[in-house]
């Protein structure tokens, strides 16, 4: 399983965190190609190899007009949620990351306006809302995705403490959009005097963060450091740290003999929902000679107690058996096919030197019926047409 760990122990913006990803890629170049391709307004992306107390690692720019409109511009910009959606809408991105960019933001208006007392969408953002910022955000959603990671795990993260200067006056540190943002996150002051974590750094890993905690046991593959702009008196970075780790999986199941057929489906219903990996029952004889069904699922190891309490929930057994298990994945991906029937989802799995591919079913489904074609039928005209 790929895993990837953020240590915000020294600092966490959107650029570093940036930087930090960028530098996990074999080519960052390319990467920061792509990120342009992106196309923001305005927007040029510049990645610069630096070092900082004797650390080698990255800065990430981001050129507005010519510009690092974050040092260049002396006013303030503002613009309402409906004015970032309006720039995300017109990004190169898929549906699915334009959520994931949308997500943060709407995260940072949600605390915006608890702390002004007012609606989210009337909230005006300031050094959030430049057009350096939407990059920052837009480029860690992306190299996210790119990674291709399993779990995320993010270590308790550093405020700073003392105060900063912001659109509405002096602040404390953390600033109060970023406490709120911080809500649940494990976090300290630290012993630097000033702002190590921004709003922008705080939504995104409230976002992007499966757990919290200390770097998970596994095999490092790379390590990237993005560094920060600011001299604190010592290193100031985000490190990332991409890894291989033995994914261990749990297996619960239980014995029923007095459940409706309709029970049982909606049980496993609710079990996927709730995070099972999968779900199944099988046909078998229980004491009395009654015929009972033997119901399985599986499980990562943090959702165990959810799928528990869900067992008990929707099923009407009072005992449930565990086994962990060590699983062995093939690495997934989806990709989106073009075709005269429209767009059809197709799985890729890949890894042991082999490969799969296989169309989604509900869209396969969904366009045999509206072409009044098998589904034979349409696997046929799609093998045709590629």
């Amino acid at each position: 399983m790929r895993e990837l760990f953020i240590d915000a122990s020294r600092g966490l913006a959107g650029d570093m965190l940036g930087a930090a990803l960028l530098e996990l890629f074999a080519d960052p170049s390319a990467m920061v190609e792509k990120l342009n391709a992106i196309g923001i307004p305005g927007v040029c992306y510049r990645l610069e190899k630096a070092t900082s107390y004797a650390i080698a690692g990255s800065h990430l720019h981001v050129e507005y007009m010519g510009e690092e409109e974050a040092r260049a511009h002396s006013g303030h910009h503002h613009r309402t949620l409906g004015d970032i959606d309006g720039i995300i809408d017109g990004l190169e991105l898929s549906a699915a990351l334009k959520k994931q960019v949308r997500a943060v933001y709407r995260s940072i208006a949600e605390a915006e306006a608890r702390v002004h007392g007012t609606e989210v969408e009337l909230v005006h953002f300031h050094e959030l809302g430049a057009m350096d910022a939407v990059a920052d955000i837009t480029a860690v959603c992306f190299l996210v995705d790119a990674l291709e990671v399993s779990r995320i795990t993010v270590s308790p993260v550093c405020t700073g403490f003392g105060s900063v200067h912001a659109a509405h006056g002096v602040m404390p540190v953390p600033a109060p959009a970023t406490a709120r943002l911080l809500e649940g996150v494990p976090c300290y002051a630290g012993q630097i005097e000033g702002e190590l974590c921004t709003p922008t750094g705080a939504a995104l890993i409230r976002h992007f963060a499966d757990a919290f905690g200390q770097a998970p046991v596994m095999t490092p593959l790379a390590v990237g450091y993005g560094l920060g702009h600011k001299d604190f008196g010592q290193l100031s970075c985000v490190r990332t740290m991409l890894g291989q780790s033995e994914e261990n999986i749990v297996e619960l199941c239980c014995n029923v003999d007095d459940m409706s057929p309709e029970a049982v489906g909606f049980a496993i219903e609710e079990l996927l929902r709730g995070g099972a990996v999968d779900a199944w029952y099988e046909l078998i004889g229980m004491k009395k000679t009654r015929p009972g069904l033997l119901l399985s699922c599986l499980c990562r190891e943090e959702k165990r107690d959810e799928i528990v309490r869900l067992l008990f929930k929707h099923t009407s057994t009072i005992g449930i058996r565990e086994t962990l298990c060590r699983r062995y994945v093939l690495k997934r991906k989806e990709e989106i096919l073009v075709t005269p029937y429209g767009p059809v989802r197709r799985k890729i799995s890949e890894g042991c030197g082999v490969e799969r591919r296989k169309e989604e079913y509900d869209d396969l489904s969904r366009i045999a019926r509206e072409q009044g074609l098998s589904l034979r039928e349409l696997e046929e005209l799609l093998h045709d047409a590629q």
